[in-house]
């Protein structure tokens, strides 16, 4: 059984590989995109390849929905950003499989127009489906964009804590979120 995050009203998905390096580059090519990742220093080609594929690989389930998946608009074909997926705190001693770590990441000319929200809620009804029911998301503090949309898709402040691995070491805050008796597919 593989997991399938079906189209939604206005985005498409797909999964991202060692392929996808390129998208992978030109979404982090933003300032502004990277403000809360890397204070605003952009990705180089090298640490994608270098860095960021390896982690993504390291992760990567395709059947079990753990990844990147790739967010494209249906009206013009563009790729405009991606969801992450993976087991929460995955690079840390206490990595939580029965707990997913949601993150999204969209280039800035797509803000403000819903696509993060509708993206990251297609890509959670899809593994709510498949069986997940606890999934959380981490952002800077300072991220009150990020934060917006976690409280959009129902999540709640859970805390804050120092997250820290062999490539970030800094402070966090928490949302998650536990469904009860759901079922996207019979809405």
């Amino acid at each position: 059984m593989t997991m399938n995050i079906e189209d939604s009203e206005r985005l498409t998905y797909s999964f991202v590989t060692e392929a996808d390096a390129a998208f992978l580059w030109e979404v982090d090519q933003d300032e502004a995109v990277m403000r809360y990742i890397t204070g605003g220093k952009v990705t180089t080609r090298e640490e994608i390849e270098g860095i960021f594929i390896p982690r993504l690989q390291a992760y990567a389930n395709f059947p079990l929905g753990w990844g990147i998946w790739r967010v494209t608009l249906k009206e013009t074909n563009e790729d405009i950003g991606w969801v992450l997926v993976r087991p929460m705190g995955f690079f840390t001693a206490t990595a939580d499989p029965e707990n997913l770590e949601l993150g999204w990441r969209f280039k800035r000319s797509f803000w403000g127009k819903g696509y993060a929200t509708e993206a990251t809620l297609s890509v959670r009804n899809a593994l709510a489906d498949f069986g997940i029911r606890q999934f959380s998301a981490v952002a800077n503090p300072a991220n009150k964009a990020s934060i917006a949309i976690m409280k959009k898709m129902g999540m709640k402040y859970s805390h804050n804590f120092h997250y820290q691995d062999e490539l970030f070491d800094e402070e966090v805050v928490v949302y998650s979120q536990q469904l009860q008796n759901y079922s996207y597919s019979n809405n």
